[in-house]
């Protein structure tokens, strides 16, 4: 277990390492401060009486003391340097292991979950490797020495301070193995907890919308008392033999009184040995308990490593080290296959091939897979069978960061993060200066409500951008994609949210931003796609038919279909029934 936290802990290791020892010596002069006590009651026996000898020792004491507490001080000072450092290595080491997921694993984990893992549980465990690991250690390590000189001193007497300690260990061990059989439902029912929190808060819009306060609440409040149960569970099989074990550890002292004080009278032992163990005894006990308190928790430590590693431990996505060297932008789906539970097939053996430098409309009814083969070029998933590639090289040979170099992806539903809009715009291109920013802005035609903001480009986004409506956050993206200028673009319902004023704008950009690229559109609005060079139709996971847009009509069924339908849809209008109605529905026009 030392190692597996040591592996997290890197450089940094040298600081517990230092925090251990400077623990240990210092609680070496706790125990002198105990020491000088003995020699100050021993003085008073023999009758010793200068005032001289008794300020001597008052000032070891002290001194004692004084150091102990400065060695401590700055021993916690060098753990908790070091369990900073290694929670911060940790979160990084989650957070490359979970961009390298592909996105469904990420997705079914939940908000709460990872909520839990990168904040709760890992905070959680600041207490445990700044005190538990180094004082733990060093409660240990002082006891054992002291103990040992116990035994040089008196055997007899030394063993009367163990005999309470085998019961102590006893009931700890107990505790142990009936806390470890529940630790991970009490881990289980709080991160159920979280994400139904989580959850709830995030849905309020549509609980309240539709009534579901009542429905919303009774789950909320069951994951809750769930929560409630599984702990109060865990403890109530705890808390027996903590208190056995917290009434034992600390009583070194617990036989050594009634027996070591009959030994003296019977001068097995002396006066002077006697109060010498006692002395010694009284100085190790706090610390024992301290010790064995700390290891109470280690299992825990270790427990909440192997979960934050185990919740991770997905394969992740099939990553080459090559760089991008395709021959071109044209892209290529071989015998692709893909299922997101591994069993039911949603991309069933598709083969297309799309030439650089054009356009190309997915179409299809809803659940066909036309955003899921989009997600498979972009690497969201790993196909299931078959290969994608670009210009000739399969898109598996090269580096995550590469392929994002060739390819800018704008969906429907685009985050956008809490901070400036000019910085969530700059995400395309990092080193992008602010002109160059603003110029993207202005192309996917942003400008006229950032006008209207108060700060303009600099105005904050707010969280996940509920600043912004629906069709702003898009027209960010579109920024995004526009300064980034990859040379292929994926659009997925990019103008889903757009109303009729500003769509034509939105295309106008659209049509700068894809120039001279590979693109694939994704559109429901079969109008705004009847040009393209080709379109795919889907149906259930296979390509049905493909081709320009009037060589479906005439060939396929399912693309004629779908265009009525679209067209149906576009030329909608609502007809009055009497003119009460005809004014509801002028007004609501």
């Amino acid at each position: 277990m030392l190692k597996k936290i040591l592996k997290y802990t890197g450089e940094y290791k040298k600081y517990t390492f230092k925090a251990m020892i400077f623990l240990i010596v210092g609680l070496l002069f706790n125990v002198v401060q105990f020491l000088s006590i003995y020699k100050m009651i021993d003085g008073a026996i023999s009758g010793e009486r200068t005032v001289k000898y008794y300020l001597i020792w008052l000032g070891v004491f002290l001194v004692c003391g004084l150091i102990y507490m400065m060695l401590y001080i700055y021993g916690l000072v060098q753990s908790h340097f070091s369990a900073y450092h290694t929670l911060k290595n940790l979160r990084i080491s989650l957070q490359g292991k979970l961009e390298k997921l592909p996105l469904g694993i990420i997705q079914e984990l939940g908000v709460g979950s990872l909520k839990k893992v990168f904040i709760d549980d890992i905070d959680n465990m600041e207490l445990l490797l700044a005190h538990a690991l180094p004082e733990g250690f060093s409660n240990v390590c002082v006891p054992t020495i002291v103990i040992i000189a116990m035994f040089f001193i008196d055997w007899k007497l030394a063993l009367l301070c163990l005999a309470a300690l085998p019961l102590g260990i006893i009931s700890m061990m107990a505790m142990y193995m009936a806390g470890t059989s529940k630790m991970g439902d009490f881990y289980s029912s709080a991160q159920k907890m979280n994400a139904t929190i989580v959850e709830y808060i995030n849905g309020m819009e549509v609980v309240k919308i539709f009534g579901r306060d009542g429905e919303s609440y009774k789950r909320f409040s069951t994951d809750v008392m769930s929560y409630r149960d599984f702990t109060l569970a865990w403890y109530k099989m705890c808390w027996p033999w903590m208190a056995l074990y917290g009434s034992f550890l600390p009583c070194v002292a617990l036989f050594t009184l009634p027996v070591g004080g009959y030994f003296v009278y019977t001068e097995l032992s002396t006066l002077s040995n006697f109060l010498l163990i006692l002395c010694m005894a009284f100085s190790i006990g706090p610390t024992i308990m301290k010790a064995m308190s700390f290891m109470s928790v280690l299992p825990q430590l270790n427990y909440k490593i192997e979960t934050l590693e185990n919740i991770l431990s997905a394969a992740p996505l099939k990553e080459g080290t090559s760089e991008f060297k395709g021959k071109d932008r044209s892209i290529q789906f071989e015998n692709v296959s893909f299922a997101y539970d591994g069993e039911n097939t949603v991309i069933n053996n598709v083969n297309l091939d799309i030439e650089a430098n054009s356009v190309t409309a997915l179409v299809g009814e809803s659940g066909s897979g036309k955003s899921t083969l989009a997600k498979l070029l972009v690497h969201f998933y790993d196909v299931t069978t078959g290969v994608v590639k670009i210009g000739g090289q399969d898109i598996t040979d090269m580096t995550l960061e590469s392929l994002n170099n060739e390819i800018s992806f704008v969906s429907q539903e685009q985050f956008l993060f809490n901070m400036s809009i000019l910085e969530n715009i700059r995400l395309g291109r990092p080193e992008a200066t602010r002109a160059e920013v603003i110029e993207a802005a202005n192309k996917a035609q942003c400008k006229d409500f950032l006008d209207r903001l108060e700060h303009g480009i600099d105005s904050m986004a707010g969280d996940s951008g509920k600043m912004l409506s629906g069709g702003e956050r898009q027209r960010i993206a579109l920024a995004r994609a526009i300064l980034k200028n990859a040379p292929i673009i994926v659009l997925d319902e990019a103008t889903a949210f757009m109303d009729p004023e500003n769509e034509e704008k939105m295309n106008q950009a659209i049509a700068e931003l894809i120039s001279e690229k590979t693109v694939i559109v994704i559109a429901h609005r079969l109008y705004s796609i009847k040009n393209a060079d080709k379109i795919v139709v889907m149906n259930e996971g296979q390509i049905v038919a493909a081709g320009k847009h009037e060589e479906l009509l005439l060939s396929c069924d399912k693309y004629k279909n779908l265009w009525e339908l679209s067209e149906g849809t576009k030329n909608w209008s609502v007809t009055s029934r009497d003119d009460d109605q005809a004014k509801k529905e002028e007004i609501l026009a």
